[in-house]
């Protein structure tokens, strides 16, 4: 049976995570889920008003997440999920998780990743959070399991590169 491994699609509020996991996850075959559904209510609030996360809020959000990650891994299943995962110590909770858990930092500039949060709607992070995202974003160190990908190509683009970068192999019939 081949190893147990997780995709954590990483990066700032409008980089483009949950497009590239949607596509990561249809050419893995792999199971999927939102960061955002682990947030509890109180959370959404607070994002939704323009307040930014404490540490406080976000423990409880990334362990749900951990643990997401665990009962896929003794389902027998690698799975990917979305989270911003900003700070190295956001990370060392997911890396708690049951099999191999890597990175896909998406990276991009404030102004490509704004103008696509600028014109996205009926998401509750307005754009007025994005530059405490990045004061917050500490990028992959080199002794993380994971890969950084420019965002200012297309979804599929990146998904490819992650996928190359990652030297997974897509499930046959994929889509490219």
């Amino acid at each position: 049976m081949a190893q147990i491994q997780h995709l954590v699609v990483m990066g700032v509020a409008g980089s483009g995570k949950t497009t590239v996991a949607e596509i990561l996850a249809d050419r893995l075959g792999w199971p999927f889920a939102e960061a955002d559904d682990f947030h509890p209510a109180a959370n959404i609030a607070k994002m939704s008003a323009g307040t930014p996360l404490t540490d406080e809020d976000r423990w409880p959000w990334l362990a749900a997440m951990r643990d997401w990650l665990t009962e896929q891994a003794r389902a027998g299943r690698s799975a990917i999920v979305t989270c911003s995962a900003l700070k190295v110590a956001y990370r060392d909770v997911l890396r708690e998780a049951e099999g191999r858990v890597r990175f896909v930092h998406l990276d991009g500039t404030a102004e490509v990743i704004g103008s696509r949060l600028a014109s996205r709607s009926g998401h509750f992070m307005p754009p007025s959070l994005l530059p405490s995202q990045f004061e917050t974003l500490e990028p992959l160190r080199t002794d993380e399991d994971g890969v950084t990908v420019p965002v200012a190509v297309s979804p599929q683009s990146i998904a490819d590169a992650a996928l190359r970068a990652l030297d997974l192999d897509p499930r046959p019939g994929a889509a490219h």
